[in-house]
């Protein structure tokens, strides 16, 4: 069985709910990322993509200088635990269609994140269960309203 601390990535950059969308956008640059997490204090309340900024923010018309990311983030968050077993996180990543998970301690503060790349570069044995996870998560579903 492998753990999820073995395979996420540690020390994930945060943005707290007041920072602004191109704040996020320029993070995201920055660290060549598409998702930041969104914290109050170091408890994780939230998850923003880029796909969040172009569709609830720029689709909508918002001044992206001040707008803030509540207006735009998931607050929805499943996370992961550090000692959850990947292919039972990979399962759940593919039925909700996650790509990124944020893994976080029993207070829910945010100690790192779990991507399916780091699955997949990490952990050889669930070369399959990756390509199913991919292609659940790839599957086309309902807007998230």
């Amino acid at each position: 069985m492998t753990t999820v601390s073995e395979v996420m990535t540690r020390g994930a950059r945060s943005l707290r709910p007041t920072d602004t969308v191109v704040q996020a956008a320029q993070a995201m640059e920055e660290l060549n990322v598409g998702v930041i997490p969104v914290c109050a204090g170091d408890k994780l309340i939230g998850m923003v993509t880029d796909r969040d900024i172009v569709v609830r923010g720029v689709a909508q018309g918002l001044d992206a200088k001040t707008t803030a990311l509540a207006d735009v983030m998931s607050s929805h968050v499943r996370t992961a635990r550090e000692d959850d077993d990947v292919e039972d996180v990979l399962d759940i990543m593919g039925e909700n269609q996650i790509r990124r998970m944020p893994v976080v301690d029993a207070q829910d503060r945010l100690i790192g994140i779990l991507s399916i790349g780091d699955i997949a570069a990490k952990d050889p044995d669930v070369d399959a269960d990756v390509a199913t996870s991919l292609g659940n998560i790839s599957s086309p579903a309902e807007p998230d309203r």
